[in-house]
């Protein structure tokens, strides 16, 4: 490490100055027993147990005003290749790659896969849970003219290979993208305002392919007042989707209490709009979070907008928690009482209970160091008649999930070079 740190040290003195190279890795192996997540376990099937990981290397570079950022990582399932390999199913991504440079102290644009990040995630977020993550291909100008003022700006236009001709776009992903996200903050309040347009390419049924815009647009606001903090936010969406209108909205609010220095307790309530299953208008009233991280939200057994629940009944979730928070220790319990905010039918035609179920999440964590941390956790799941017409399976049988993952996040190394260095050794 010694003569790696010197050879970089000898290679940037020489010709420049006030600049800083960094390398991260992160190692993170996490083992799930799966017996009833995401869906209801039907009674004959036997529950999945595997260990995922992910492992990435982050590099990046500085000075004054520029910043290059590259992060690579393979996500791949233990033993999903023998021992003896030829080679590798783990796929290796990239995860970042950009480029960004901050022409004035106030303004400063960046290009290239990045992540888009605002708020407290709930439509846009890095999804830090999934092994891979999400991070977009868009360029951001970011606009800051006091301190207390900021005005983001991205763009996205996506093909799925270089052509000479247009051609369909059938990569499962928007087509193109625009958002504007301005924040505010006095004293310890914050004010969030966001406006995105997003539109998907699809087969009509002229047999072409169109591209259908969805704009979601809302506020989000944040605050701190004594042992008493908290956020709340609204969201619309309106456009069309696979040539259905769009009519849909979304309210949320968190309120938490420091009880003491290491207690929280917190309350708190979602409601996502639905589409009747008996609805024949043809408008479209499920609201979907669209690149939120969502697993942070609604019961860490992903039951709903992790990959499903998409254009249904939606969803009404009162929950609460209990918080015990240290430095080296933390742990929660967290219950969910969920309810659909749409009409549910069975296969007759007959209206259900909107009562889909109730799930108690518990999660803790260790930090054994501070490149080195422990996490586990343990949720269940007591789902509805209701839940089952949704979601298939059995929902009088034990329907549960438990998982622990390790964190390895050691930073390799990093070299600055001050200022007011000469230019050589």
């Amino acid at each position: 490490m010694n003569k790696f740190y010197f050879l970089f040290a000898l290679l940037f003195s020489s010709t420049l100055f006030s600049q800083t190279f960094e390398a991260d890795l992160q190692v993170r192996p996490r083992f799930e027993f799966r017996n009833g997540y995401k869906t209801l376990l039907p009674e004959d099937a036997d529950p999945a147990a595997h260990t995922s990981q992910r492992t990435r290397l982050t590099l990046g570079y500085g000075d004054e005003n520029l910043k290059v950022k590259f992060s690579g990582q393979s996500i791949g399932v233990w033993g999903d290749t023998p021992t003896m390999r030829l080679e590798d199913n783990n796929s290796f991504s990239i995860f970042e790659a950009y480029g960004q440079y901050q022409t004035s102290r106030n303004f400063l644009f960046r290009i290239g896969r990045q992540v888009l990040s605002y708020d407290n995630q709930r439509i846009l977020g890095e999804v830090g849970w999934a092994q891979q993550a999400r991070s977009h291909d868009a360029a951001l100008v970011s606009w800051k003219p006091a301190a207390n003022h900021r005005l983001d700006l991205a763009a996205a236009y996506n093909a799925e290979t270089e052509t000479l001709l247009e051609v369909p776009y059938s990569i499962n992903n928007y087509q193109n993208l625009q958002m504007a996200w301005y924040h505010l903050d006095v004293n310890n309040v914050g004010f969030s305002f966001l406006l995105m347009n997003t539109g998907y390419e699809f087969d009509a049924a002229t047999q072409e392919r169109e591209v259908d815009y969805i704009q979601t647009y809302g506020a989000f606001h944040n605050f701190v007042s004594g042992d008493l903090f908290g956020n709340v936010g609204a969201y619309g969406q309106a456009g069309s989707h696979t040539g259905r209108e769009v009519s849909a909205w979304y309210a949320g609010i968190n309120l938490n209490y420091k009880l003491a220095d290491i207690f929280v307790t917190g309350v708190g309530a979602e409601y996502l709009s639905g589409t009747d299953m008996n609805d024949t208008s043809g408008e479209l009233k499920s609201f979907t979070p669209l690149f939120g991280t969502n697993h942070a939200f609604n019961g860490h057994m992903d039951y709903f907008y992790v990959g499903n629940h998409q254009n249904s009944v939606g969803l009404l979730d009162l929950y609460g928690k209990f918080s015990y928070v240290t430095s080296k220790f933390e742990i929660s319990v967290t219950p969910h009482v969920f309810s659909s905010a749409a009409t549910i039918t069975d296969s007759a035609g007959n209206e259900q209970d909107d009562y889909l179920g109730t799930e108690i999440d518990i999660a803790a964590g260790y930090k054994v160091r501070k490149d080195l941390g422990i996490n586990l956790g343990y949720s269940q799941m007591f789902g509805s008649e209701s839940l089952e017409i949704l979601k298939g399976g059995n929902a009088s049988i034990t329907q549960n999930w438990a998982w622990v993952m390790v964190s390895f996040s050691p930073k390799l190394f990093s070299f600055t070079k001050p200022q007011d260095s000469p230019n050589a050794l």
